[in-house]
């Protein structure tokens, strides 16, 4: 088995189910120890239980700090706690994400705008300043930030949700300039990934959201959670301040014949 997170340590946010619970399983299957962080306590204790198990770890080896990504005391309790811990802060996910509006932009309720942009920006900016300030300044370490499809081309329903997801985008560019050469940072743009996050844009329609995926499936959560693993670890140790898509072709499908 892969161990090249061992001895790391990984804090991944809105872990409790979907891509964030994936990639807290490949990285603790890699070697790491792993904080994992959602709203829901219960949920996230189960979780963590079911992730030892499966990786056939101790259950010390993984943590977890029940809080609301977009609360600024949720997250220095979280990264407080796994120092405390774990010793180290070598890995971050920003995975936590929100998208409760949909249709015409004209009609968006603005707080509810504020608020996407709180979580899916403003959080993961906040999570990487206490990374930084508390750890990675000194020994360095690696950020992914999970950014999606939706900020690359016109939605017509999730015009919010994509606006957010291209200023996080653009916000890796600038950390990973700022941040280097201690910490490298980089973000990972998946099309529709079969979750119940992402369940309203393909649920009773999966075959016909599909003919528009040359790879001909959508996606899963360990596709992400590879694709994540791999720019966290030293093998992609020349690779910062890029948005690297993961979606079955998706943005090709719409060619000029």
């Amino acid at each position: 088995m892969n161990q090249d997170f061992a001895g790391q340590t990984a804090v991944v946010s809105a872990a409790s189910r979907g891509i964030g619970r994936a990639i807290a399983q490949e990285l603790l299957s890699r070697g790491a120890s792993v904080t994992i962080t959602a709203r829901d306590a219960a949920t996230l204790r189960s979780t963590a239980d079911e992730l030892a198990v499966e990786a056939g770890v101790e259950r010390d080896r993984v943590l977890a700090v029940p809080g609301d990504a977009g609360d600024t005391e949720s997250r220095a309790e979280a990264i407080k706690r796994t120092i405390e811990q774990f010793g180290s802060l070598d890995v971050l996910v920003n995975n936590a994400g929100v998208n409760s509006l949909f249709g015409p932009l004209v009609d968006a309720d603005l707080d509810e705008v504020r608020q996407t942009f709180d979580v899916n920006v403003t959080a993961a900016l906040g999570f990487t300043q206490l990374a930084w300030h508390s750890w990675m300044s000194e020994h360095g370490g690696a950020i992914v930030n999970m950014s999606s499809t939706a900020a690359l081309r016109a939605t017509g329903d999730i015009g919010v949700y994509g606006a957010s997801k291209l200023a996080l985008s653009r916000l890796t560019e600038e950390l990973a300039y700022q941040l280097g050469p201690k910490v490298r940072v980089n973000a990972v743009a998946p099309a529709v990934v079969k979750t119940v996050f992402a369940e309203p844009l393909y649920s009773g329609q999966e075959a016909e959201v599909v003919k528009r995926y040359p790879l001909g499936r959508l996606g899963d959560p360990s596709d992400v959670a590879k694709l994540v693993a791999f720019l966290a670890s030293d093998a992609a140790g020349w690779i910062t301040g890029d948005t690297i898509r993961i979606d079955g072709g998706q943005l090709v499908h719409s060619v000029i014949a």
